[in-house]
């Protein structure tokens, strides 16, 4: 090969190994051989299709980014509602609801609601100083036993022979949960659980009743509705208004307090539905902490205690006489003396020692007088009364366990029976199935079973049942408001509202079956407002002591009426009852009561001085006078009577007067009444 150089052109440099300058140029041949270009063919070859494949894929990735242009921005496809949902986490701020329902009252206020809580447990086999832990347990849970936590946790017992699971605290409170957890023991541990509240604390104490440990009523209608309560999460409503559920407490504590009585009762009944508005009775307790209650003060008096209701029951025997047609309310009865029955005697607390009517027999609270009107009606008319009441069976309310009245005998209801049990003697039964009893002597007539539950003023109303005319009621309201304005209860009144009522006094019953000398039960019985009775309050408080005020006495006039009076003043406008005034109030008075002294209607006949019973009066009538019957009513009454029912007491062995005062009655009372509880008549 031969490098040829135009003029003025620089040599190449020299090549390592040439020749000098100034040597002669020597010729260098290179040779290509066949492999050379066949090596170079393939390379050529190899770039084109990498350069196409470049291209290829270019062109792959150009439409790849257009069709997610197009599917994203400018056609974008959308996901359905559907997955939309299925994708989405379903999050709720909303806690799940608690396994106890709540509790609330009429108005919507809780009465009984679950909360989270925690209890403390631990596994004694992974507590490395069983003595240590229970120190610092002790430190941080406030009325701890040191002791009996090292005891739990296994102290001085190796650790393989320990229990595995032992409980510290089934309720713990948010700071002892905050103060063990910040301790780190090993071993101990937290279980989440539920737990009953009481705001209200003894609040409707013996309505609500309370819960175990696992959450499962124990009492009231805690136990009544467990299973309502453990499966339907709406609320429970009741009847009960919380409002005048505390007025009622703080009034009765108060008159439990002044009397030194060791225990009481009130309820207050709406008289047109049967719902319970308030029922107290104390002792109570703390609803929070029930199994620390003593029995005592967990035994509901209201519901569970049966006592001689007293007086107060003259308002049944005046109705049953009324509504029987044997009886009007302008006949005289013979009250000028005691009425004796063998040994015993009848007597008044204020004997008048003359005939009087029945609104004064009422208005003066005439055992003698009640007496004689249940001699005329007498035992079948009396029994059949009654059992439209449902004075012979237990009561159907929503609590547990209300117990049997207790009532003479239907075989043994003589002549001394048929007398005693007309002033509310000699006979047993609770406070509110008397209430119940009472809703029909102001209503118009109608029974309604007791309610704690609220009855929805929208939707279906009780049905009642008829227990006597609407002319009948509405006479004994007459006589009823006649008592408070002008007899015993006068002490039960209100400046503005018409109110009427019964006082009730009842001997109690000792535990050997005897009457207690000088110890009583003092109840009153109102309805109000009387133009349009709404509702029935009952104050029963037993075994008061008599103080100043009550001027030595203890009868249902001066203890239980005072009460009375002002649970209405206070609930009253707070029930949008408001007190009249003026005009209408003496017009109300004159228009809702009768004469203590009435004379008959023209052309109508009254019983008295010279005409003393009426035709088709019961054999005892004339018995008590000494008569012989006629010959239809003796061959009636022997019908009638019960077989071996004499003129003696009935059933009356071992029972003790009170002072002469009292016939005698049967001693069939539970082994619950006893010096505690029960009851004594006397106006």
């Amino acid at each position: 090969m031969t490098l040829n150089l135009r003029p003025g052109d620089e040599p190449p440099s020299r090549r390592k190994g040439a020749s000098g300058r100034g040597d002669s140029p020597r010729a260098e041949q290179v040779r290509v051989t066949g492999s050379d270009l066949d090596q170079r063919g393939a390379l050529e070859r190899a770039r084109g299709r990498l350069v196409i494949g470049a291209f290829v894929f270019i062109g792959l990735f150009s439409l790849l980014g257009l069709k997610l242009i197009w599917a994203t921005v400018v056609a974008p496809i959308h996901p359905s509602a559907a997955q939309i949902a299925a994708m989405t986490p379903q999050l709720s701020e909303t806690p799940p609801p608690p396994s106890r329902a709540d509790i609330v009252d009429r108005n919507g206020v809780i009465l009984a609601v679950s909360l989270p809580g925690a209890s403390l447990y631990a596994d004694p086999q992974q507590v490395p100083d069983p003595q240590a832990a229970a120190t610092v347990l002790a430190n941080a849970l406030p009325g701890a036993n040191q002791a009996w936590l090292a005891h739990q946790l296994g102290d001085g017992v190796p650790a393989e022979k320990r229990k595995e699971f032992v409980y510290l605290d089934r309720r713990l409170t948010p700071q002892e949960e905050l103060a063990v957890n910040s301790l780190g023991i090993p071993g101990v541990y937290f279980e989440n659980r539920e737990e009953r509240h009481y705001p209200d604390g003894n609040l409707a104490a013996h309505i609500l009743g309370g819960v175990r440990i696992d959450s499962s009523g124990v009492a009231g209608v805690e136990e009544y509705f467990n299973k309502r309560l453990t499966t339907d999460p709406q609320p429970l409503q009741l009847s009960i208004d919380a409002r005048i559920e505390s007025i009622v407490h703080d009034e009765l504590a108060s008159a439990v307090k002044e009397f030194q009585s060791p225990g009481a009762c009130a309820i207050v009944m709406n008289v047109k539905t049967g719902e319970v508005v308030a029922m107290v009775s104390l002792p109570d307790y703390d609803v929070n902490d029930y199994g620390a209650a003593k029995p005592n003060n967990q035994f509901d008096r209201c519901v569970n205690g049966n006592y001689e209701p007293g007086s107060v029951f003259k308002l049944q025997t005046a109705s049953m006489a009324l509504d029987s047609g044997l009886i009007h309310w302008w006949d005289y009865f013979d009250t000028t003396h005691p009425l004796k029955i063998g040994r015993f005697h009848i007597t008044d607390f204020e004997p008048t020692n003359k005939w009087m009517a029945l609104p004064e027999i009422i208005n003066v609270s005439s055992n003698i007088g009640a007496s004689r009107i249940a001699t005329i009606l007498g035992p079948k008319i009396e029994q059949a009364w009654y059992a439209k009441q449902g004075f012979f069976k237990p009561l159907d309310i929503q609590l547990p366990g209300p117990p049997m009245p207790l009532f003479p005998s239907k075989d043994n209801w003589g002549l001394a029976a048929t007398m005693t049990v007309s002033f509310g003697a000699g006979i047993a039964i609770s406070p509110l199935q008397l209430v119940t009893a009472t809703i029909p002597i102001v209503n118009g007539g109608i029974r309604y079973d007791p309610t704690l539950l609220k009855v929805d003023p929208n939707g279906p109303q009780p049905q009642g049942v008829r227990i006597m005319q609407q002319s009948t009621s509405d006479l004994m309201r007459k006589i009823m408001t006649n008592v408070v304005l002008f007899g015993t209860g006068k002490y039960a009144g209100v400046p503005g509202y018409i109110i009427g009522g019964k006082t009730g006094t009842a001997q109690v019953v000792g535990p050997n079956g005897r009457y207690l000398l000088h110890t009583n039960n003092a109840s009153f019985m109102a309805a109000f407002p009387m133009q349009d009775p709404q509702y029935l309050i009952y104050v029963l408080v037993l075994q008061p002591k008599p103080d100043k005020t009550t001027f030595g006495f203890t009868t249902g006039g001066f203890i239980a009426a005072p009460t009375v009076s002002r649970i209405i003043a206070r609930m009253g406008p707070m029930l949008g009852i408001m007190p009249s005034t003026g005009d209408q109030l003496a017009q109300l008075e004159a228009k809702l009561t009768v004469p203590l002294d009435p004379t008959p209607p023209p052309g109508q006949r009254a019983l008295g001085p010279g005409d003393p019973l009426p035709p088709g009066a019961n054999a005892f009538a004339y018995e008590l006078m000494g008569k012989k019957p006629p010959q239809a009513n003796s061959a009636a009454a022997k019908a009638d009577e019960p077989q071996g029912a004499q003129a003696k007491p009935a059933a009356s062995k071992g029972c003790k007067t009170h002072d002469g005062v009292m016939a005698p009655v049967s001693p069939m009372m539970g082994s619950h009444m006893t010096a505690r509880d029960t009851g004594y008549e006397q106006g």
